[in-house]
């Protein structure tokens, strides 16, 4: 069974089939051509709203195309379930903000956290667009997003450039009860890993690269 023209996979203006496409740019490490595609308006925040023909605070999976038959229906928006412009965006913010791989065993067979972002140096600051970005008591940029809906992680990009697969060079863990734990070097060390992971008493990781 075929669908209509104008409808899912058959002849309709599909983003969800487009973020798709952007997730694999980023998994296989092609982030150039992935933020180019993202800034160049193939993803909602960047897209042209007199283009896109609704609010960009409005995610249509797929839009039905003037190939559909009914004229009423032409040019609205759907929400297909388990659209890939929601649930393939997760997959990609989760390779930009936290990496493929937070959590790894080490050699011992115990469990550590690494944090590896794939962030361009314009979503710390964009020049360009006049947006300045935030800064840390050192002056290096920073950003910031829940991990867990629950513990603050900000990035202190010291180096001033992309973060494409750059490995941590040090971390502070901020317990609720204010004690902080110092790591030196990419990864986390098992017990404060298991806290991390298990929510146990962490408020804040601050991230330096």
């Amino acid at each position: 069974m075929a669908f209509a023209a104008g409808w899912f996979e058959n002849q309709s203006i599909w983003m969800h089939m487009s973020y798709k496409y952007y997730l694999q740019l980023i998994r296989g490490k092609l982030y150039e051509q992935f933020y180019s595609e993202m800034k160049g308006g193939g993803m909602l925040p960047f897209m042209d709203p007199k283009v896109y023909g609704r609010s960009l605070m409005e995610c249509s999976s797929f839009i039905a195309s003037s190939a559909f038959l009914d004229p009423s229906v032409v040019g609205r928006g759907f929400l297909a379930r388990l659209s890939g412009s929601t649930a393939e965006f997760l997959s990609i913010w989760r390779l930009m903000f936290i990496g493929p791989n937070p959590f790894v065993m080490n050699d011992d067979g115990d469990v550590e956290m690494q944090l590896i972002p794939a962030l361009p140096l314009w979503l710390f600051e964009d020049k360009e667009a006049g947006a300045e970005g935030a800064r840390d008591e050192d002056g290096n940029l920073i950003v910031s997003y829940k991990l867990f809906a629950s513990i603050m992680v900000t990035y202190h990009n010291t180096l001033g450039t992309d973060l494409f697969e750059v490995e941590p060079t040090s971390y502070i863990v901020t317990m609720t009860d204010g004690s902080t734990v110092e790591v030196e070097g990419s990864k986390i060390p098992t017990e404060t890993t298991v806290k991390i992971r298990k929510l146990l008493g962490v408020e804040t990781i601050d991230v330096y690269f």
